[in-house]
């Protein structure tokens, strides 16, 4: 009964929103929050998930598969919300869930996020990778196969070594600090959107309707699987929450952050994928460089070459984002005991957990090296769907078993909203490939093994 009892001890809610204390650096304000939070959803989804799930899966309904993975997405967005005003600790889903459902619960979020961010930071890489090729193809430089590779296509072993890079340069900007690394974002992020306008702006004068038939090529179904995999594009806010200890006020800016970066970007996504969809058939729409592709076919070369670099420049905010929350979530498990502290260690000026960004970059650049980007980004997916199952989940259990706890931020029509986001959650993981689920299986059995060999016995709760 002990043993047992022991999986699920919580971290006490009352200790943790009582404690302001933080070796971080709480130097972020609403507009960086909402930057950092737009430049971990709008990226990849917009120019290389998009042409590719258009080409592959969904045709023109893409458009319909994102806003499937935008209600599901929304719904744990307001979860979110509540619990970010709530408990502004670095974290995010893995304190949530230690705090409210137990030890096993929290350990099992974070171990699964630490390979989820690392995988969306190289899927984003990849497709970086794609744009930068169709870049230097344009402007008629022939890298090297063994410099943008395309891993998984049957042609040869091949590494993409731009991709390499990219993964190891955001690992060094994070470490210049969060002040400096935040300013650098937002500049990125707002070059980024005026990029996305751009497209729209000059797309919507390109647009024939004969592209929008038929509009479920591969049938509901395809749209729905589509969901599944954009449902990557449309998160990035539970990344951005990882750093609340980092934010001036917590309680009352992340969860304003969480919300107005979910909705800016959702319209954004919509109209770029009406424009995309409509400039060429799904069936011309290049998979790795799409926007670029369509403005160049209706000879608009110059323009696409602009978009190319924007998107290379932009979409390296996801990068950003997601490469902070997996530092911030291994962080907030070594300083509780559940992986060495020694990867707690902060550097003693610009307190950023140094050693677990320089080994995230490492990893980030190996799966970016040979995976190729629809593996990768279907490796995100479940885990970011468990996560949200998780948060939803407690929420309601919070919310009816401590009601008393101040929160900033209130979902409204509880416990209805929560429920859907882990009904669509639950259902959305339904489409996930056979070896998504073995892959996740064993990180799943390898998490459990630190867990019960270290982490139980050096919790800071044992």
């Amino acid at each position: 009964m002990t043993a047992t009892a022991g999986l699920f001890r919580r971290k006490p809610v009352d200790d943790i929103t009582d404690d302001t204390r933080t070796d971080l650096n709480p130097s972020l304000g609403l507009f960086q929050l909402t930057a950092i939070g737009v430049g971990g959803i709008i990226g990849a989804g917009i120019f290389a998930l998009a042409g590719a799930v258009a080409h592959e899966t969904a045709g023109p309904a893409v458009l319909i598969s994102f806003l499937i993975a935008g209600v599901a997405s929304a719904a744990a967005a307001l979860s979110y919300a509540e619990f970010a005003g709530m408990i502004p600790r670095a974290g995010s889903a893995y304190t949530y869930g230690y705090a409210v459902l137990g030890e096993i619960v929290g350990w099992f979020i974070g171990w699964d996020l630490l390979l989820e961010y690392t995988a969306i930071v190289a899927v984003v890489a990849i497709g970086i990778s794609g744009y930068f090729s169709f870049l230097m193809s344009d402007i008629g430089v022939h890298l090297p196969s063994w410099m943008l590779g395309a891993p998984g296509t049957g042609k040869g072993h091949v590494v993409d070594l731009f991709a390499v890079l990219l993964c190891l340069l955001i690992a060094y900007l994070l470490n210049l600090g969060i002040r400096a690394a935040a300013r650098t974002e937002t500049a990125v992020v707002a070059v980024k959107v005026a990029v996305v306008l751009l497209v729209v702006i000059v797309g919507v004068f390109h647009v024939r309707s004969s592209n929008y038939h038929p509009f479920f090529p591969f049938g509901v179904g395809g749209a729905i699987t589509g969901a599944s995999t954009v449902f990557f594009a449309v998160f990035g806010y539970d990344a951005m929450s990882t750093a609340a200890e980092e934010s001036k006020d917590a309680r009352r800016h992340m969860p304003k952050a969480i919300l107005y970066s979910l909705a800016i970007s959702m319209v954004l996504y919509v109209l770029a994928c009406l424009v995309l969809t409509g400039m060429q058939n799904y069936k011309d729409v290049d998979p790795k460089s799409g926007f670029s592709t369509a403005f160049a076919s209706v000879g608009l070369s110059g323009l696409a070459d602009v978009i190319a670099v924007g998107a290379i420049i932009g979409i390296l905010t996801v990068m950003f984002t997601f490469m902070l929350g997996v530092t911030r979530v291994w962080y907030s498990m070594s300083r509780d005991g559940l992986l060495p502290q020694w990867f707690a260690h902060l550097h003693p000026v610009r307190k950023v957990p140094t050693r677990v960004t320089w080994i995230t970059g490492a990893a980030s650049a190996v799966i970016a090296g040979f995976l190729p980007i629809n593996d990768a980004a279907e490796l995100t997916n479940i885990g970011i769907l468990l996560a949200f199952v998780v948060v939803c989940v407690a929420v309601i259990v919070l919310r009816y078993r401590r009601p008393d706890v101040p929160r900033s931020f209130r979902l409204p029509v509880m416990p209805v909203v929560p429920a859907v986001g882990v009904v669509f959650s639950l259902w959305l993981i339904t489409f996930l490939s056979p070896i998504t689920w073995l892959r996740f299986a064993v990180w799943f059995v390898i998490g459990l093994i630190i867990y019960f060999t270290y982490g139980r016995k050096h919790s800071r709760l044992n």
